[in-house]
């Protein structure tokens, strides 16, 4: 844990914040924080700054912060993913967040798994958990937003055109597509496709609404690999 994520709950008053649970636990086992000391901090969506440590104990931690610096910008990128397998959403979800992605699409496709749409990791409290976790990790603030598409061809069809408008449409196909691009100056929409890829017809419809098959080379790679080498890549 980077930093001290902040939410609007553990605000006592607008410079001083009350922390239990998770939060408190990791402070005392890891920072092994006392009073007096001083820890990186930052309010949900907010800013950056300092939290002195005014009381500590078993039940809760208070801290008197001062919060003055924007956090890191956002990459301008939406990320449409196929919904993965439910302990690599976790992993992808942090690591897109810690990576500055500003919005995160998980969407149904041929082989995806009924089974995952019903899994707990999509609970809304779990998608919270694993964003907040990027968060702290890569020292930000702003909390990406996810939707649950679970119907490929009306969104495909019906709103992924006009989400995307503007944008460099993309999307990863390992089979004939050119490079992906590097360091791109424009908002991107980046689709990402399950382990196995999309059958033809999805890329197909993908096309149909602008989006141009991108590959990273011969190597087949798994999707949480292949989203951070992609958005490495772009930006």
């Amino acid at each position: 844990m980077n930093l001290i994520l902040l939410l609007p709950q553990d605000f006592i008053n607008p410079t001083e914040v009350n922390l239990t649970g998770r939060r408190l636990q990791h402070v005392r086992s890891v920072h092994r924080a006392q009073v007096g000391d001083t820890l990186r901090v930052g309010a949900l969506n907010g800013l950056l700054g300092q939290g002195v440590v005014t009381q500590v104990n078993d039940e809760h931690l208070t801290m008197a912060v001062t919060l003055s610096t924007p956090p890191p910008a956002k990459l301008a990128l939406t990320l449409v993913l196929a919904l993965p397998r439910p302990k690599v959403l976790n992993r992808v979800l942090a690591a897109a967040t810690a990576l500055g992605v500003a919005h995160i699409t998980l969407l149904n496709s041929f082989r995806v798994e009924k089974g995952y749409w019903t899994n707990p990791r999509l609970g809304a409290d779990n998608l919270l958990l694993q964003r907040l976790l990027g968060l702290e990790q890569a020292q930000d603030t702003g909390m990406p937003s996810v939707d649950l598409q679970r119907r490929f061809k009306p969104f495909v069809e019906d709103e992924l055109g006009t989400r995307s408008a503007g944008t460099l449409r993309l999307v990863a196909h390992p089979e004939g597509a050119g490079p992906c691009p590097r360091a791109v100056t424009t908002p991107v929409t980046l689709v990402v496709g399950p382990e196995g890829g999309f059958i033809p017809f999805e890329v197909e419809l993908l096309q149909k609404v602008g989006f141009a098959p991108v590959s990273l080379g011969p190597r087949i790679l798994r999707v949480e690999t292949a989203v951070a080498t992609l958005v490495g890549r772009l930006f």
